[in-house]
Formats: C-alpha cells, sequence, structure tokens
C-alpha cells in the first residue's frame, strides 16, 4: 500500500480504524481517471520542470455544475472516493449530486498518480510548497479541462489550506469556499513541531543518504504511526476503543504492522510541503461565500485557540461550523465523514449568490 492510499485513508476512514461503521455506499456515476500534462511549470524556488503530470479523477458529465474538491496531505483523489465522503454527497439528492455536478478531485503534485520525486529525480525534485500545488490545480481546471468558473472548491485538512489560497489567489473563480479541518494562518504550535518530526525522522535516518537510498529508511514507519496517533482519531473514540491497557496495546500493534511501502522522499516533500503555508495576510481579497468547518476535538486546529474567531471577520459573511466533539467523531479525521456538515454544505450551496 502505498503513503498516499495509506494515509488518506487514516484521514478519511478514521472511523473504520477504530471500530465505526460507515455510512452504506450510494449509487453516482462510475469515477473516470485521466492524466494532463502542464508544459513547463515553474515552482516558485524559480526551478521550471518541462513537464508536470497531474492526475485527476472526475465524477459527473462535464456539462454539470463544476465543483473542485481536494485531499488532504499523502493522499489522492480517489482517496476521496469512501462511502463516508463521496457515499454522503454525489448520490442522486445529496448535496453534490454527480447528476447535477461535474467533481473533480485532482492528486496534488508529489501524491497519487501525480508527477512525485520517486518518478526519478528523488531529492532533486524542486521543493513544492502549497503555493505550487495550488496553481497546479487552477491550470489543471483551466487549461486542461477549460473551466473559468467553479461553482465550489472543498478541500480536507491540507485540501482546506488549498481551499484558502484557491480564495486568495483566485477570489472571483468560485462561489462558494468549504476549508474543513484547517487554519488560514501559518503554521505554527503542535501542528508544525510534530510535522517537524516526521521530516526529521527522513533527514536524520542514516539509511536515507541525502535522497538517494537504497532501502527505505526504516525509522518512517514507526515516526508515520506516532504522527497518526498524536494528531488524528479523537481522544474520546481512542478511549472507546481502547479503555485498557490491553485493548490499547493491540490497536497499537495494528498500526505498526499495517502494510506500509512509503517512498521517503516522497513522504518527506509532501509534510514539508507545508512550511511556509500561510493564507491570512490575503483573507481580506476573498470574494466566496465562506464555510469553515472544523471539529472541537480536532487535535491539529484546537478551536480553544481562537484563531477562527479572529480571522474569519476579516471575510465579508464567513462562518464556522464547529462540529462538537463526542464518542462518535474522530478529531482531525472527524471532517471526513461528511454525515456531520452535509447539510450545512447543501444551505451554502442553496444560499451562495452566482455571478
Amino acid at each position: 500500500m502505498r503513503i498516499a492510499k495509506l494515509l488518506c485513508r487514516t484521514a478519511l476512514l478514521a472511523a473504520a480504524l477504530l471500530g465505526a461503521s460507515l455510512a452504506p455506499a450510494v449509487d453516482y456515476p462510475a469515477p473516470k481517471e485521466a492524466d494532463w500534462t502542464a508544459t513547463d511549470f515553474r515552482f516558485h524556488t524559480g526551478e521550471v520542470l518541462p513537464s508536470l503530470r497531474i492526475h485527476y479523477t472526475t465524477v459527473g458529465a462535464p456539462t454539470g455544475e463544476p465543483v473542485l474538491v481536494l485531499h488532504g496531505t499523502a493522499g489522492s483523489g480517489t482517496g476521496m472516493l469512501t462511502p463516508a465522503f463521496a457515499g454522503e454527497l454525489f448520490g442522486p439528492g445529496q448535496p453534490l449530486d454527480a447528476t447535477k455536478y461535474f467533481v473533480i478531485l485532482p492528486d496534488a503534485i508529489g501524491t497519487g498518480k501525480s508527477t512525485k520525486p520517486s518518478d526519478g529525480l528523488k531529492a532533486k525534485f524542486p521543493r513544492y510548497n502549497y503555493e505550487d500545488m495550488v496553481l497546479a490545480q487552477y491550470r489543471l481546471v483551466t487549461e486542461g479541462l477549460g473551466i473559468r468558473h467553479l461553482r465550489l472548491v472543498l478541500g480536507n485538512s491540507m485540501g482546506g489550506m488549498h481551499a484558502w489560497l484557491w480564495g486568495v489567489k483566485y477570489p472571483d473563480f468560485m462561489d462558494a469556499l468549504v476549508p474543513m479541518a484547517c487554519q488560514p494562518t501559518e503554521m505554527s504550535g503542535r501542528n508544525w513541531m510534530m510535522r517537524r518530526m516526521l521530516i526529521d525522522s527522513v533527514r536524520k535516518d542514516p539509511d536515507w543518504k541525502g535522497g538517494d537510498y537504497v532501502t527505505q529508511p526504516r525509522a518512517v514507519q514507526v515516526a508515520n504511526a506516532f504522527f497518526g496517533i498524536a494528531t488524528i482519531g479523537g481522544s474520546q473514540a481512542y478511549y472507546k476503543a481502547a479503555p485498557t491497557r490491553e485493548k490499547a496495546d493491540k490497536l497499537l500493534d495494528g498500526r505498526l504492522a499495517a502494510p506500509f511501502t512509503a517512498d521517503a522522499n516522497d513522504f518527506l516533500y509532501q509534510w514539508e510541503s507545508s512550511g511556509d503555508y500561510d493564507a491570512a495576510p490575503g483573507l481580506g481579497r476573498i470574494r466566496a461565500s465562506v464555510l469553515a468547518i472544523n471539529s472541537a476535538d480536532d487535535e491539529r486546529n484546537p478551536p480553544e485557540l481562537g484563531i477562527m474567531e479572529r480571522e474569519l471577520p476579516r471575510i465579508k459573511g464567513a462562518r464556522l461550523y464547529l462540529i462538537p466533539g463526542s464518542e462518535e467523531t474522530r478529531g482531525h479525521g472527524t471532517t471526513g465523514m461528511a454525515r456531520f456538515w452535509k447539510a450545512q454544505l447543501a444551505e451554502l450551496l442553496a444560499t451562495a449568490a452566482r455571478p
């Protein structure tokens, strides 16, 4: 199992990992996968790749209203096609009914089937950041798919931070914006410190060899398991699943024994790309209708910091929906279960003005 699939499922299927049942699957048009190549792609560093492959998945017909859905760190577009997410959103009569909407799910630079370091350049791959990833998404939508306006940009976790950047960089390009499981401000506090530990687990492993390793550095798997338990899953849900030491050990042993064939360079780049993220300086430029969605038990974005209350008033009409924490929520993984917020999304789409 590749790292993209593993981490995306960690975020979107936290409920399953802790023994909770997922929503039943709902019929929607069969997803279609394709590639588009951006030529002479210039990164924020000034480096240029002559060709950058962007893999993407679509649900619905191109004649529908276009909607962009963005995945989390190390995830992929297909990773969003779970019963708990797509099964609650894309079916008949659901908020993003794919008989009415054209849903676009790109793989970000460095993830899924898009161009990434493990394709051959290894540590010589350009150092990409979130703005580069958003630019690639924009070029896919405009040049690759010929779309000039989106009804909605919705993103989860890293995708939520990308959604903030979409609103800042292309303020007239979408009617509605839904950033989830994230903040618009720079990386800081526990969120960044935990990411630094992931990054350092690769760089300081002797087997990494500056990116020219023969075998995958062994420290990465343990670091990834540690990060997952510390920053996603929900305290109440973990306690419900593991109320004794014996059950906690069993849950942890299962995580450590899970198949893990990550590429260390891909892993390093994916987490390092968040380092200079900060959408806050440009929030005043956003013109779309904004519904930010976070969960009260989000380990990476704790609401008690008051960041959303401070920043959202800078955007006209923006509002926050905070999902109450419970044994049924999954901390940072809660927003991967659309049943907790799909009613609020439907309300937004019913009221967001069109150009």
